[in-house]
């Protein structure tokens, strides 16, 4: 673990004109640098860095942050991993952590399962090429498959000895300790019956016999499971025998390395590729990424046996929003495929599906084509998932069944339902009513109930709020979120600009000195905005918006000094160094129109004023949304007590909102 006095020393040293130098052309223009971004293709530059404030920001596909964030974005590194190369670059000697004798047991037992899985991967492709039986029926098996010898040294494609004790014993022997090679799941303890989830051959196809430790593969052609960086972590095996009691497959349990829901079979050889390629093809079976590969289709990965989960869709997120999945025709297949659809729309992913010619699947059908056919195929066939769901449906004949068809119809809105964007949503539903020629507003109003339902649902209940009457005192009001037309995002977001650009800035407030006389006082900008709002008792409802104002809380009660722009730049929440960026960059940089008689007046020759119009208007916003809060509760006709409360609430607060919109200047007409 890096110390923190050295990264420090890393974020001092760093430039960030420097580092992004190295992988992108720069050009002056005016106080920042610009080039053509490198996470996406554009050809008129969008990309800024700015040497003063030490970021990046390209303002056409969003990406920004300090020069850590840049080689973990590009180089897809770890954040450690990334330090560690600047830390090189500039000639910084680190230091590595002491870890704690507990911390320092798990790294040690982590990377002894690290070296044992290596030793199996290699223990298994030896056998492939230097025994009789991995010659004859591993090797030949892969063979058989069409699989090259060059792919199969690529995934390390290995062979299991058909005994049940041959890798125990040479691992064993070898001077491996029996502890990591059962923690690793290689080795499984016997005790007289299998462990839950293993093959069902340990006692059904074998003799007993005294050994206390049996292998978990044996008999089985090997596919090792590769992590990010390219270490052996768990495997998959499978049989070639025909016995319907023996299971086809195998896959290592968890362990302390191996977490089958994070884990993406072959995105170790496939992240370049998908980084450059931007989109993701996904697949059911070892076989189909390794034929795949071999076919010169290398952005493909598959979710080694295991239903896609979030941890999946996360590793494809960090490379591109665009996948497009191919799982196999029979039910079991076409039910994952509904199900992954789901979960990537949920995560704001772009979805399409992939359906291979009747009686193939990714594996067969790159053999009968050629490389470019391949690609053209899964380019121009891939479908969006209205069509592929509206087109399994067709399939049932629903056409004349107006019931089956309304099903289907509430099926494919659902899904529309769970799509965060709000452009996306309105695009398929357009896409919805055309295919399955049903009226856009009927499924708008569809969508919306399902969008409201799901809301509710996630929304605890809140506890009711005790009515209070003085004016003073009614931003306290928490109004119900759901009930709300709108929130405060805009408002709270302005709060958090001006804190972050001129938090420690010093402006004059009219005050009291010891005998009452009027005064000035000078109060630093994020004093002034935090006392205003804790006045009144005011708390952000966007969560990264809220905890850079505590931070601000905090290191002035602690420390009593203004958090810098810096920090929140290096910040290690990523969402809190991201909105940081995104409130410091601007492409726009004004001309000199002094030399034209033309006197421009910034913010901050204002500041005072845009400090109390900001949180003015985030006020009136909150009162806004308790007026309409309030006035929804006045049309369920409460009783009468209740609704006499409830009206003279709603009057005060049409008299606080209507100060607050003197205070800014506003005009309200009846």
């Amino acid at each position: 673990m890096i110390k923190k006095e050295d990264i420090d020393k890393i974020f001092d040293a760093v430039r960030i004109e420097e580092v992004v130098a190295d992988h992108v052309s720069l050009k002056k223009r005016g106080v920042n640098l610009i080039g053509c971004c490198p996470f996406h293709n554009e050809k008129t530059p969008s990309f800024y860095v700015s040497p003063v404030k030490g970021i990046y920001k390209c303002f056409g596909c969003g990406k920004g942050g300090h020069a850590v964030n840049f080689l973990m974005e590009l180089e897809k590194l770890t954040y450690p991993d990334a330090l560690r190369a600047l830390a090189k670059k500039y000639n910084i000697e680190i230091v590595e952590k002491e870890l704690s004798p507990e911390e320092t047991q798990f790294q040690s037992d982590k990377e002894s399962l690290l070296v044992v899985s290596s030793y199996a991967q290699k223990h298994f492709s030896e056998n492939l090429y230097n025994t009789d039986e991995g010659k004859s029926v591993g090797l030949g098996y892969f063979k058989e498959r069409g699989l090259r010898e060059d792919i199969i040294q690529k995934f390390q494609l290995g062979y299991s000895i058909n005994h049940r004790t041959a890798f125990t014993d040479i691992a064993l022997a070898t001077g491996y300790k029996i502890e990591y090679l059962v923690k690793s799941g290689l080795t499984i303890e016997y005790r007289n019956e299998p462990e839950p989830g293993t093959e069902q051959q340990i006692e059904n196809t074998a003799p007993k016999v005294e050994n206390k430790y049996v292998d978990r593969f044996w008999g089985r052609v090997m596919f090792p499971i590769h992590n990010k960086s390219g270490r052996v972590i768990a495997f998959g095996g499978r049989t070639l025998r025909t016995d319907k009691k023996t299971s086809k497959y195998v896959n290592s349990p968890e362990t302390e390395i191996y977490h089958k829901s994070d884990v993406l079979y072959g995105l170790y050889h496939s992240k370049a590729a998908i980084a450059k390629e931007k989109f993701c093809f996904l697949v059911e079976g070892y076989l189909d990424v390794i034929a795949l590969h071999q076919a010169g289709v290398e952005n493909v990965v598959a979710s080694s046996g295991t239903a896609l989960t979030a941890g999946h869709i996360k590793e494809i997120q960090r490379l591109t929003n665009d996948i497009t999945i191919s799982f196999d025709g029979d039910d079991a297949g076409i039910k994952a495929t509904v199900k992954s659809i789901d979960l990537l729309l949920e995560e704001g992913m772009n979805v399409k599906v992939l359906l291979f010619p009747d009686g193939d699947d990714p594996d067969s059908y790159s053999k009968k084509v050629t490389t470019e056919e391949l690609k053209n195929f899964i380019k121009d066939k891939a479908q969006n998932f209205i069509e592929y769901k509206a087109e399994l449906l067709i399939k049932q004949n629903i056409k004349n069944d107006p019931l089956k068809k309304a099903e289907a119809i509430v099926s494919i809105v659902q899904s529309i339902a769970l799509i965060p964007d709000a452009i996306y949503r309105s695009v398929y539903i357009r896409e919805c009513s055309r295919i399955m020629e049903v009226d856009e507003q009927i499924l708008l109003s569809e969508l919306n109930k399902f969008r409201t339902k799901r809301f509710n649902e996630k929304q605890n209940s809140p506890a009711p709020t005790e009515n209070k009457t003085q004016v003073e005192s009614l931003l306290t009001l928490e109004p119900k979120k759901e009930n709300a037309v709108f929130d405060a995002e805009f408002q709270e977001r302005d709060i958090i600009r001006i804190m972050i650009n001129y938090g420690d800035k010093i402006v004059k407030i009219a005050s009291e000195d010891e005998e009452g006389n009027p005064t000035e006082a000078e109060i630093t900008v994020a004093e002034l905005i935090l006392h205003e709002l804790q006045h009144d008792n005011i708390t952000l409802e966007n969560l990264v918006y809220n905890s850079v104002l505590n931070e601000y809380n905090e290191s002035l009660e602690k420390y009593h000094t203004i958090p810098s722009q810096k920090h929140f730049i290096n910040h290690e929440n990523i969402a809190i160094c991201s909105l940081t960026v995104d409130l410091l960059s601007s492409p726009y940089q004004l001309s000199n129109w002094e030399q034209h008689d033309i006197f421009i007046t910034f913010e901050e020759d204002v500041l005072k004023k845009s400090i109390y119009n900001a949180i003015y208007a985030l006020k009136s916003r909150k009162l806004e949304m308790m007026i309409q809060d309030n006035q929804k509760r006045l049309k369920e006709n409460p009783p009468e007590d209740e609704m006499l409360t409830l009206m003279q609430t709603q009057q005060q607060l049409l008299e606080a909102k209507k100060i607050f919109n003197a205070m800014l200047g506003r005009i309200i007409l009846k």
